[in-house]
């Protein structure tokens, strides 16, 4: 009897998705500990009673993912493993009706911003005194800090305001707590993130915010690193570049999705911007802060993107020479605006094209990487994988960007979240090699 009472206090928190579902999760399992829950995340053990999944519905591949996640917990249900299985996030947001009609098992469905109801669910109370309080899952020394919820933009390819809403910014002030409680608990680094950081104020201040949020963050003392993730080109803050000019602990990182550079493709894509926009504003920038990395997204085989479209494009980046950059394949969204148009291009081509972007890419980030060596780095230790130390540049965000490896002695220990200076020796397209300095 007392295995079971214990087995059902244990929750297992799986994530799925992009760094705001990982915010997500470690808020929940902030409240589910609160709540005298004993909290695993992605926990490998089958001694959970409950299993939450926090599930992304952005692409078709995502999708999948998430569903095949649900179905292997519902199994695990039908086989006694676990007692009961939720599922929350985009996925269960978008398909709800549909995804309980055919996965029964699954004892509730939540959307993205129903937390209170999950908690209560579970007879957990929503405690909103836990300002700051979560669970990380990331490393202790650093953590993302979503600041605004949804978006306004009319994306014609994305699905995200289906299933997060309209933008609405979280008050500085709790923002600023959240941040001085991450660093009490040894974050070094907090990454920004919304699904569109330059909106951030609009709805809440009447004007855009985000240079006045970053400048309060910079102040938090034990805040070394604040890098800018998801800003969108058109109507970016220029003011936001003041401040990181001004202030050390302001990464010279942009994280700037551009998702195409054909003039067609952009006016399909309801982007507001042209090329040449893109390319001043892009300039102006640099201009401004001539260290900084650039990194950004693209999505490839957009309906009517033609072979004309993709080499315009393929041309723009190399012109660009953009520090980092990733690329999907076009995913045919049901509700979205491109829904209405034909997906003309095929899976194989998409995927062709995403490679070549990708091939060309490599080449530019190793003829980029070159300069680095001989020069002295600080970087920040995020891990020991196979006797090497791996850490990063202020020019790289965790999980998605480069990394620095780093050779010592066999009798030197480095700690994870310690800040070292290396000496680099080669480079990669990836990577950096080198020694403590």
């Amino acid at each position: 009897m007392r295995t079971r009472s214990a087995r059902s206090r244990k929750v297992n928190v799986v994530t799925l998705g992009c760094a705001k579902n990982i915010f997500d999760s470690e808020v929940l399992m902030g409240q589910l500990r609160a709540n005298d829950f004993e909290v695993e995340h992605e926990s490998q053990k089958d001694d959970s009673g409950i299993v939450i999944v926090n599930t992304c519905g952005f692409i078709e591949s995502a999708k999948q993912e998430s569903i095949d996640t649900i179905i292997q917990f519902s199994e695990a249900k039908k086989a006694g493993i676990v007692d009961r299985v939720y599922v929350t996030g985009c996925l269960s947001e978008r398909y709800k009706d549909e995804l309980q009609e055919g996965i029964p098992e699954v004892d509730a469905w939540f959307g993205t911003r129903d937390l209170p109801r999950l908690l209560k669910t579970l007879k957990a109370d929503y405690k909103k005194e836990l300002v700051g309080e979560r669970l990380l899952t990331t490393p202790a020394h650093y953590a993302y800090l979503k600041i605004a919820e949804g978006c306004d933009r009319p994306c014609a390819f994305c699905a995200i305001p289906l299933m997060r809403g309209r933008h609405v910014s979280t008050p500085m002030e709790e923002l600023v707590k959240q941040a001085e409680a991450l660093v009490t608990n040894g974050t070094r680094e907090i990454i920004l993130i919304a699904q569109d950081l330059t909106y951030y104020g609009l709805d809440l201040y009447k004007k855009r915010k985000l240079a006045e949020l970053v400048d309060r963050l910079s102040d938090v003392q034990g805040l070394d690193w604040i890098r800018l993730h998801y800003a969108f080109p058109t109507g970016f803050p220029m003011d936001v570049l003041d401040i990181m000019a001004q202030k050390s602990n302001v990464c010279n990182y942009l994280d700037m999705p551009l998702q195409h550079a054909s003039d067609d493709i952009l006016k399909s894509m309801r982007r507001g911007i042209t090329q040449e926009k893109m390319e001043r504003l892009i300039g102006e920038i640099r201009n401004r802060i001539p260290e900084i990395a650039l990194r950004t997204t693209l999505i490839s085989g957009f309906p009517g993107e033609t072979e004309a479209h993709h080499q315009d494009l393929l041309r723009w980046m190399e012109r660009m020479r953009f520090e980092r950059a990733g690329c999907f394949t076009y995913s045919h969204e049901e509700n979205t605006h491109a829904y209405t148009m034909e997906d003309s291009v095929s899976e194989d081509e998409k995927k062709r094209r995403v490679d070549e972007i990708m091939s060309q890419q490599a080449g530019i980030s190793f003829e980029l990487n070159q300069k680095f060596i001989g020069s002295e780095q600080r970087v920040l230790v995020d891990r020991l994988e196979e006797g090497i130390w791996v850490g990063r540049t202020e020019w790289d965000s965790p999980d998605v960007d480069n990394e620095v490896r780093i050779s010592t002695p066999d009798d030197v220990h480095l700690r994870l979240g310690d800040f070292v200076k290396v000496h680099v020796e080669s480079a990669t397209e990836f990577d950096l090699h080198g020694r403590l300095a």
